[in-house]
């Protein structure tokens, strides 16, 4: 792990273990805000160590940017704060959180010391200000990467700790790439002084503009490119073939897992635009098939070969004229071609199961 003074009282943390995720450290007389922590617990022990030296007092808040564990596992070495994040992150980690822990810790042994903290103030829409001692905190939804997703900017300094809805690719992850998109032009349209990325390297005034410009460019490519292939009947593997390069976007960023992503958001676009085809096509199909099946079986009877010698021998009866067989019905293909504050919960927190 690194870190960077931002400002006089502004603190960045880059996890050298995954990814570039961040986290900061605001400073407001003796007590500070932690925005977001990282994964794994020795670097976040790292960041306790740092901030007891800084704020006598102590972390007073934690404040999730999303639910997801590299912003959130960290948290519990901050027992006496109150952790602040939209109602949905709260949401999601009772219904998943414990259980993604768990299967966590059977793949690392470093991580049998989490605890999981849930957000004990939480919110759901608007403008969420946090005010302390000579410093404004206002946190917002910016939903596009998850649901949940929210962002922070501190007012005297304007510098935007945007979580994972900046970063140096934009991800869908769970989310969705129209809301995502909105919430990048949003961001375009603030006056800042700095972006803190989920991961990646600070953004600074005069480098805003241009990776904000970059990152809607990639979301247009990769959506047009995806979209194109999914309604001309490409498969999976032709999806993955889109390159990164070819979005807008170069391999070397956050240290080569940039092309993970990419990956990732390709197979979460693919998905979620056939999945949109489907019911469309399902009365189509329905039908061929049907149809399909009469053939077979019209032809089946026709063509039934008669075995008369097989048949056993019946006496001579008196000869009777038979009545012409009646014709058998043609059969047809049928085919249609932050404001105000929301209720708090304190939770003591339940030992992972």
């Amino acid at each position: 792990m690194h870190w960077e003074r931002l400002s006089e009282d502004v603190y960045v943390f880059t996890s050298d273990r995954y990814a570039q995720v961040t986290a900061s450290l605001i400073v407001s007389g003796t007590v500070g805000v932690m925005i977001d922590t990282l994964p794994f617990p020795e670097e976040t022990a790292q960041i306790a160590l740092f901030a007891r030296r800084r704020c006598p007092d102590g972390v007073r808040y934690v404040i999730y940017t999303q639910h997801q564990a590299d912003h959130t596992y960290g948290a519990f070495l901050f027992p006496k704060a109150e952790v602040i994040a939209h109602a949905a992150c709260r949401e999601i980690l009772i219904d998943k959180g414990y259980k993604a822990l768990e299967v966590a810790r059977q793949q690392s042994r470093e991580l049998e010391i989490i605890r999981l903290r849930l957000p004990s103030i939480t919110f759901t829409s608007g403008v969420f200000a946090l005010k302390l001692p000579g410093k404004t905190l206002e946190i917002f939804p910016s939903p596009g990467h998850t649901v949940d997703s929210v962002s922070v900017i501190l007012q005297e300094e304007k510098i935007l700790f945007a979580g994972d809805t900046i970063m140096a690719i934009p991800t869908i992850g769970d989310g969705d790439i129209d809301q995502l998109r909105a919430s990048i032009e949003a961001v375009a349209a603030m006056p800042l002084e700095t972006i803190v990325q989920g991961h990646g390297e600070i953004i600074l005034r005069g480098e805003i503009k241009d990776n904000l410009r970059r990152s809607l460019n990639y979301l247009e490519n990769l959506q047009t490119k995806v979209q194109k292939l999914v309604e001309a009947g490409g498969t999976r593997e032709e999806v993955r073939r889109i390159t990164l390069e070819s979005c807008g976007l170069q391999r070397v960023l956050l240290s080569g897992v940039v092309t993970q992503l990419h990956q990732a958001n390709l197979m979460a676009l693919y998905n979620r635009l056939t999945a949109a085809l489907r019911p469309a096509q399902l009365p189509v199909a329905a039908a061929a098939v049907q149809t399909i099946s009469r053939r077979a079986g019209a032809r089946s009877t026709a063509s039934a070969p008669k075995d008369r010698k097989a048949a056993p021998k019946k006496p001579a009866r008196p000869a009777k004229s038979k009545p012409a067989a009646p014709k058998k019905p043609r059969t047809k293909a049928a085919t249609q071609s932050h404001s105000k504050k929301a209720a708090s919960t304190s939770t003591e927190e339940r030992p992972d199961a």
